[in-house]
């Protein structure tokens, strides 16, 4: 693997161990040129997926799109980075298990979406707004109200100070 820090086109293997509950291998490398360290994670990829967006382009599948997003929502949060990358890893494999290899931005939104909801309320919210294009404080007071959402889920007006 090529270093991302030098380019020198071969690294070393220091350690390996089984991440996201097996679903992953997660590979420490250093390069023999810079000796700088980095991280790397193998996974089983079942199919080359294709987003099929909105504006009718298509562009590949990105995981590390939808991980940053989905951090983005997450921001401040108190939740086990294993729980993410279990949601993220699920939602792949739902993905490649359909046995398409095209995908809509919808449903790749509806299973974030999903994934969410039972996982935090708030950044269940955060990702609604994106993902819903929210436009005024109502548009919240609105999903919220429909999600039957409340103070004992997670859903509070101080939550984020």
């Amino acid at each position: 693997m090529r270093c991302p820090f030098c380019g020198h086109p071969d690294t070393q293997v220091k350690d390996s161990r089984p991440a996201e509950d097996g679903n992953a291998i997660r590979r420490r490398r250093q390069c023999p040129s810079c000796a700088a360290r980095f991280t790397t994670f193998e996974r089983v990829q079942l199919r080359e997926l294709t987003v099929l967006k909105k504006s009718g382009r298509r562009v590949p599948f990105d995981r590390e799109k939808l991980n940053r997003s989905i951090q983005l929502a997450m921001q401040k949060r108190n939740i086990e980075p294993d729980r993410i990358d279990q949601m993220i890893s699920g939602i792949v494999r739902r993905l490649e298990s359909t046995g398409e290899t095209d995908v809509t931005s919808d449903r790749v939104g509806e299973l974030v979406m999903e994934g969410l909801k039972g996982l935090d309320a708030v950044a269940y919210v955060r990702y609604a707004s994106v993902y819903k294009d929210f436009h005024k404080v109502e548009d919240f007071r609105e999903f919220i109200t429909d999600e039957h959402l409340t103070a004992s889920k997670g859903v509070s007006a101080d939550d984020d100070e």
